[in-house]
């Protein structure tokens, strides 16, 4: 109902069309026979739901799952669908469509309007104010902009490769979204700067005025629009979330009971869900060992800040990275005082630089 009818078309149909711009034919190939199914699976999704409406006592359960539904899509599709068309193409025609406008198209007016108003008309309370949010959150609060300044400081403890930023990248980021460059491209400038070894540390580990983000517990996508960060202690554990509605997903959807309602088979959002916890307070060349993103020299790391993969010299070691200790936000964050962690959140949330 909203990720095979709603976030597939960014998927599915979007994403294809940027992979042919940059002369990959092969993912369209397979991503179009893919939208194919997912046609059926929506028409599937509409009948279920308009049999389900008809007994008037799964309609509080049917809205509450279409708000989280929707919001958890946001976060997560737009997230990483957003950075790999905005970020992984070199395609920088004026007139190509930004992935905003591809939202616009694709999942405001095509299943927002289209499909979701609609079904007002059978009394189902359509969630118009996450709708707005997250259009909202993709053209006025940098979201996906934000995602992949995160997903260029993590690179060592990944498997990908973002290239340095281009002018060219920068003129068609400030055409399509302008104020771009005052907010962003210092700290690009700064990535393409920090790009090989021997002189400084990985990014993350540099003074460029960047924090790493603490992580929302629920749709775990870092609370990358610190103004928005939720703060709050749920089951005896103090948890970071993007959203109000991410808090509202863990502290009231995802429980046992709803609306009086007994709901036994919901999911819960327990156990160690950052992946920054199990990780913590280990040196960054352990973690990336650990994790097997080293190539078969048994010393280059898979994940580079650069594409210049032909020259030895640039490519970044175990020995490069080795001396780097690595901290989780949420164990920090519980181990604070309450002054400390109040102090800690303002700062957060106002967007400063501050200690980890």
């Amino acid at each position: 109902m909203v990720a095979e009818t709603a976030f597939t078309n960014t998927l599915f149909v979007a994403m294809p069309d940027e992979a042919a711009a940059n002369g990959d034919y092969l993912l369209p190939t397979v991503f179009h026979s893919v939208q194919s199914d997912e046609s059926r699976h929506i028409s599937n999704g509409y009948s279920i739901l308009l049999m389900a409406l008809a007994d008037e006592r799964n309609r509080p359960l049917l809205e509450r799952d279409l708000r989280y539904a929707w919001w958890n899509n946001h976060c997560v599709v737009d997230a990483a669908i957003g950075t790999f068309i905005e970020y992984g193409t070199k395609d920088r025609r004026k007139d190509r469509e930004s992935y905003a406008e591809m939202w616009r198209r694709w999942i405001y007016d095509d299943y927002y309007r289209s499909y979701l108003i609609p079904l007002e008309k059978y009394g189902l309370t359509i969630p118009h104010d996450l709708v707005e949010e997250a259009w909202k959150r993709i053209t006025e609060k940098g979201y996906v902009h934000e995602t992949a300044r995160f997903f260029a400081t993590g690179w060592p403890v990944n498997y990908w490769r973002i290239d340095a930023m281009t002018d060219q990248d920068f003129e068609w980021f400030e055409h399509k979204y302008p104020g771009w460059y005052s907010k962003y491209g210092k700290w690009w400038e700064e990535y393409n700067r920090l790009a090989y070894p021997g002189r400084n540390k990985p990014i993350a580990f540099e003074d460029v005025g960047y924090q790493y983000p603490h992580r929302c517990w629920t749709c775990m996508v870092p609370a990358l629009i610190r103004e928005d960060m939720v703060v709050e202690k749920v089951d005896e554990q103090w948890r970071t979330y993007c959203s109000e509605t991410c808090y509202w997903t863990d502290a009231v959807a995802f429980r046992s009971e709803y609306q009086g309602k007994p709901t036994p088979n919901m999911g819960r959002l327990t156990g160690f869900r950052e992946w920054e916890t199990l990780h913590h307070g280990k040196d960054l060349a352990d973690i990336v060992s650990d994790l097997g993103y080293v190539r078969d020299d048994g010393k280059t790391l898979v994940g580079q800040p650069h594409l210049q993969l032909d020259d030895p010299k640039k490519l970044w070691t175990l020995d490069d990275v080795r001396g780097n200790t690595f901290q989780s936000p949420n164990v920090l964050l519980n181990q604070m005082s309450d002054a400390e962690r109040n102090a800690h959140i303002a700062a957060y949330r106002a967007g400063s630089t501050v200690p980890a």
